[in-house]
């Protein structure tokens, strides 16, 4: 038996027009395939399909190309401004405006630059990007505020100024100026300029009224007045009031404007005050002042030359002025006082002379022989002991003493008056001038009643603080109290004094 295959002509034919099919669609796959990637690789740092930028289409242009598209549009932006009767165009550049094209740029290129990506974007329609812009809004208002014609008047602040001459704080009325709000012109810039397009804005020019207003300068006057009509003062140690005048505390305050410029503010002046309240406490104290007693060899008091009086010293100075401060920025009477503390005098026992009797008694005949051979020939004696000077503010006198001798006095001199008296107790001379410029202008102003301005003044020798012994030329006659505090004496005498007295010569001040 014999096998035969039968094979069917169409068979065949349906099997070649399948592997023929197959072929096509590789062939074609291959194509496609290679074209994609032909067509994705064109976008590689690139833009990709449909990237707007500004509304035109970016799509393949690289960073720079952008960022140079930017910078021409954003250049091209012109802002019209109009003020009053002027009318500006000016670039954005000119407002504080800022447009960062390579931002931009980098912007436009952060999408996927993937196959897949590629060809998503082909069909995905539009994608725009934003430009990157920066507003200064200082610079914005800035230059709002320069839209003002420097013709027109800025606003002027009300002030708080003392009348020196009428003793009044007087109020100096504000004025309106014309100026601008900024923010109109720095809003519209921050909502328009970022789509770098020309616009225009109008910024109006307006009354500007000053920081410091006339009636708030006025409220200032009055919480000023209320301050000075508060009684002031301070209990002296002697048991005299010290009024604290309303126009000594006029001239403690002062008004300034705050750190903001919108209010304004009192002042004292503290260091002032605390120089007063020292002033017056140094008047007040009392120096101590030691008693001069002669005594015989048996050391029993023979005579008192000057009672001791004791001293005060202040204690509570610097509570004072704080007090008074305190006072002077708040609206509340002061009733301080001075507290004191005793200080001892002492007394200085000198050897009392002896009367010609006892001197003759003490004599014997040798030396009465002896004198007699030399009276002719041997000066006297000089006196011997410690210098000092005597002031006697009772009798108006000054005399030199040498131990218990006078040597030179009493001299007539002129003390210190009613409300400037000479201070007393044991001092030393401490400074010496021959010639010296005197004045109080530490303590008043040119111009004020009691200010003085001496010039030259000879012979100056001081024992007490400001207080001491100078030639008072400008005097005729003396003997009274007159000076300022100070012992005047005539010329001559002073310069007798300067010459005969050194630095650390007792100074006996007394009544």
């Amino acid at each position: 038996m014999t096998n035969v295959t039968d094979t069917a002509p169409g068979g065949r034919s349906r099997r070649r027009v399948a592997l023929i099919l197959v072929a096509i669609v590789a062939v074609l796959a291959v194509i496609l395939t290679g074209g994609a990637l032909a067509y994705a690789k064109q976008f590689e740092g690139r833009a990709l399909p449909g990237t707007m930028v500004l509304g035109q289409d970016v799509s393949g242009k690289s960073p720079e190309e952008i960022a140079a598209l930017v910078t021409e549009h954003g250049e091209s932006v012109k802002v019209s401004v109009t003020a009053g009767d002027q009318q500006l165009e000016v670039p954005l550049a000119d407002l504080g405006v800022s447009v960062d094209s390579a931002a931009t740029a980098a912007a436009a290129l952060e999408r996927d630059d993937s196959l897949p990506a590629v060809i998503s974007s082909t069909w995905s329609g539009e994608h725009s990007v934003e430009p990157v812009v920066e507003v200064d809004e200082a610079a914005v208002a800035e230059f709002a505020k320069g839209l003002v014609p420097e013709d027109m008047t800025t606003p002027v602040d009300a002030q708080v100024v003392f009348d020196e001459e009428a003793q009044a704080w007087n109020v100096e009325p504000g004025r309106n100026g014309q100026g601008v709000d900024p923010q109109t012109l720095v809003e519209a810039v921050k909502t328009k300029a970022p789509a770098l397009e020309s616009f225009s804005v109008e910024q109006p020019i307006e009354e500007i009224a000053p920081a410091i207003s006339t009636e708030e300068a006025e409220e200032v006057v009055g919480k000023i007045s209320s301050l000075l009509e508060q009684p002031m003062s301070i209990s002296g140690a002697d048991g005299e009031t010290h009024e604290v005048s309303a126009e000594r505390r006029s001239d403690w305050i002062s008004v300034t404007p705050d750190e903001s410029g919108e209010n304004l503010t009192i002042a004292v002046d503290e260091d002032a005050v605390r120089e007063w309240v020292a002033t017056r406490a140094d008047k007040d104290a009392v120096e101590p002042e030691n008693g001069i007693e002669q005594v015989d060899e048996a050391g029993e008091v023979v005579k008192v030359v000057s009672e001791k009086k004791d001293g005060l010293e202040i204690t509570n100075t610097d509570a004072v002025a704080d007090e008074l401060i305190t006072a002077l920025k708040g609206t509340t009477p002061l009733e301080a006082a001075f507290e004191t503390k005793k200080l001892e005098a002492e007394v200085d026992k000198v050897d009392a002379p002896k009367d010609e009797e006892e001197k003759d008694e003490e004599k014997s005949s040798d030396d009465e022989k002896k004198d007699e051979e030399t009276k002719d020939e041997e000066p006297a004696a000089e006196p011997t002991g410690e210098k000092w000077i005597d002031v006697d503010l009772t009798n108006k006198t000054v005399t030199a003493y040498v131990g218990d001798t006078p040597v030179w006095g009493p001299r007539s001199m002129v003390d210190g008056k009613e409300g400037n008296e000479t201070p007393t107790g044991t001092y030393e001379i401490y400074l010496r001038y021959d010639r010296q410029d005197m004045t109080n202008a530490a303590y008043y102003d040119e111009g004020h009643p009691k200010y003085y301005y001496t010039p030259d003044v000879p012979w100056v020798q001081y024992f007490h603080h400001g207080y001491g012994f100078h030639g008072a030329p400008w005097r005729s006659s003396f003997g009274y109290s007159g000076s300022h505090g100070c012992i005047n004496l005539p010329v001559s005498d002073a310069k007798w004094l300067y010459d005969w007295a050194s630095m650390g010569t007792k100074t006996v001040v007394h009544r």
